[in-house]
């Protein structure tokens, strides 16, 4: 009797390890292919030879990307999601923002989150099998991402480099111009919580390659408040989100105001020598969704000198077509000036898109057919990334 017990035990513990490898292995795909859907239709949007050859010549830049989180090798072509390395040297971009992202809360929506809610990327990450350190702290959860791109950047230079400086950036455009495909990818965090209250963990973020950092995600953390968070309007900038904004004016990192609430977004203006960008949004004129901010506060934050980058899910743009993010982007250029407006597709971030990196051609297509001139698509879709970029970093 006591032997059979212990072989149907035996048998409960093989079954269990085997569910556990099979969670580790199918799971986080699975979820991650119903999180970021892409709705281009199946023979894919229509292109024209003229789109297609300017599109070869631009120099393309995106301020937001959160293929880190999803723990596949970037390297690899996959079939699901927006972002791979092989995919963006298809979709010919230049530099790419990959963005860490280290909490999201359950019940995640646009009004209202607290930050004491249950965590959606703890379980991801155990799921995932990541470093163990990584379950219990958003810090190294942050730096287990970052080094996954190191990795990638030192396993294949001719296909991707860190951009870490000016200088980089310089380095990485010549050699572009010169035939090259390499795409260049900053690191950035989505949400400053990683820094778990502490303000040395900036430095430790920054020698790990972080060069941008987003203040707030969808909760209000040490920082201040969210745009979604339990304070909403009415939660400024702390004390120590006032330290960390001063300290990265100092490092020569970006400020990201992507999330923030309006009234934080009012106090990292008034900072000295600020040069905020809202990486990823839409225009509330012309969607006005809970996602996008005031139309006035876009104005305030390119007078600073900063940019807006327009993201391509529907909650932001008002609808699923290339043509819709057209839209947004005319809509942007009219409201804050053709020189402050690029791209901030929010690829990965569970969110849709009507098309993945490597058809982003799809999207010189539709600005050329929403009567945008060449001098205007090169700005929007990467030179005034680049621009900005050489004058911060």
């Amino acid at each position: 009797m006591i032997r059979r017990l212990r072989r149907i035990i035996l048998w409960l513990l093989a079954l269990a390890a085997l569910a556990a490898t099979a969670v580790a292995i199918w799971g986080p795909a699975f979820v991650e292919q119903r999180l970021n859907p892409i709705t281009m239709p199946e023979a894919g949007w229509p292109v024209t030879p003229p789109a297609e050859a300017l599109h070869q010549k631009l120099v393309i830049g995106d301020w937001h990307s959160d293929a880190l989180l999803w723990d596949r090798d970037l390297l690899e072509r996959v079939d699901r999601g927006h972002v791979d390395i092989p995919r963006l040297i298809e979709g010919n971009v230049a530099v790419q923002v990959f963005t860490t992202v280290t909490k999201s809360p359950r019940g995640q929506n646009y009004s209202q989150n607290s930050a004491e809610a249950p965590d959606n990327i703890t379980p991801l990450f155990i799921g995932q099998l990541r470093p163990l350190p990584s379950w219990f702290s958003l810090k190294e959860r942050a730096l287990v991402q970052a080094a996954a791109l190191r990795d990638a950047a030192e396993r294949a230079p001719d296909q991707v480099m860190l951009i870490r400086s000016a200088e980089d950036l310089q380095t990485l455009l010549e050699a572009r111009q010169n035939g090259a495909k390499t795409v260049g990818a900053i690191l950035g965090t989505e949400g400053a919580h990683p820094l778990e209250g502490n303000i040395g963990n900036l430095q430790v973020l920054y020698g790990a390659g972080f060069r941008l950092v987003g203040l707030t995600h969808f909760f209000d953390n040490e920082l201040g408040g969210s745009l979604h968070g339990e304070g909403n309007d009415n939660s400024g900038l702390t004390p120590f989100g006032r330290q960390v904004v001063e300290e990265m004016i100092a490092k020569r990192m970006i400020v990201d105001l992507a999330h923030a609430s309006p009234q934080v977004v009012r106090d990292v203006l008034t900072i000295p020598g600020v040069r905020p960008i809202l990486s990823h949004t839409g225009i509330h004129g012309q969607c006005p969704s809970p996602r996008n901010l005031d139309d006035e506060l876009l104005q305030k934050i390119a007078e600073k000198g900063g940019l807006i980058g327009i993201g391509y899910w529907a909650d932001v743009v008002c609808g699923r077509t290339p043509a819709d993010i057209a839209n947004a982007i005319t809509a942007a250029i009219k409201l804050v000036g053709e020189d402050h407006v690029s791209l901030g597709s929010d690829y990965d971030g569970s969110v849709d898109a009507p098309f993945d990196a490597a058809h982003l051609v799809a999207l010189t297509q539709a600005l050329m057919d929403a009567d945008l001139n060449d001098e205007q698509i090169a700005k929007v879709m990467g030179g005034n990334m680049m621009r900005y970029l050489a004058q911060v970093l």
